[in-house]
């Protein structure tokens, strides 16, 4: 079993390009089914603004590879990165 907090400790990385991404800030939750749909990862320069979600990191679940002890591994062919708002 595996808490949020624990999820929110690891960092991010596209094993696509290697970039690092962030920490997970959020999960989409579908409580219907109880499953979780993304990890959500603020955009660069974001971390500190909780109430915008432009330029978020939105992954959904089928792109996550592995979750290790320290990193969660995503696959991201088309990776574009979020845009800031001006």
């Amino acid at each position: 079993m595996m808490k949020t907090s624990d999820l929110r400790q690891r960092e991010v990385i596209n094993i696509t390009d290697g970039k690092r991404l962030g920490f997970v800030a959020d999960l989409d939750i579908d409580l219907e089914k109880g499953v979780i749909k993304s990890i959500i990862i603020p955009g660069q320069n974001r971390v500190f603004n909780i109430f915008s979600k432009i330029g978020d990191y939105v992954i959904p679940w089928e792109q996550i590879k592995t979750i290790g002890s320290d990193v969660i591994l995503v696959e991201l062919p088309n990776y574009i990165n979020p845009t800031k708002p001006d």
